[in-house]
């Protein structure tokens, strides 16, 4: 299953033309909460996003997933269900996200080594941060699987 949707408008040409970007995120979520990291960099600096980020030459989502936690987050994690993939376009480019849900090993503490600041965003607390707006396909899955 996969998710579409469009920041802007534009023909098959243009479409074809622009820079595509593959990406893997972390929705971490335990004891009903969900994890939301502020982006510390970039064009997208202060909004709020799944860690994770782009995959490499011949790595699958999953591992680029444990690579880019390791080193935004100094952290192991386990990797659960996949959502369904998102495909997002931005002004500039377009997106493909996977997006897993997933944990911290057991004993382990992110440290924030590219992020502004983090927090456990509870149920009815999930939309009271900014995220950025290909994230929300996620969420909104995450919302509905939390409210069970």
């Amino acid at each position: 299953m996969s998710i579409s949707l469009s920041g802007t408008l534009a023909d098959n040409k243009h479409m074809s033309e622009r820079k595509s970007i593959e990406i893997a995120a972390a929705a971490f979520i335990e004891n009903g909460r969900l994890w939301a990291a502020q982006r510390g960099y970039g064009e997208f600096r202060d909004g709020w996003e799944f860690p994770g980020g782009k995959l490499e030459k011949g790595e699958t989502p999953e591992e680029a997933l444990r690579r880019e936690i390791r080193e935004e987050l100094r952290a192991e994690i386990e990797i659960g269900k996949p959502l369904p993939v998102i495909h997002y376009s931005y002004p500039g480019f377009d997106l493909t996200m996977h997006v897993f849900i997933c944990s911290f090993r057991k004993g382990e503490r992110p440290v924030l080594l590219e992020h502004e600041s983090a927090r456990w965003l509870g149920l009815h607390e999930i939309f009271t941060v900014d995220w950025l707006p290909a994230n929300y396909p996620a969420v909104r899955e995450i919302e509905a699987m939390l409210n069970g």
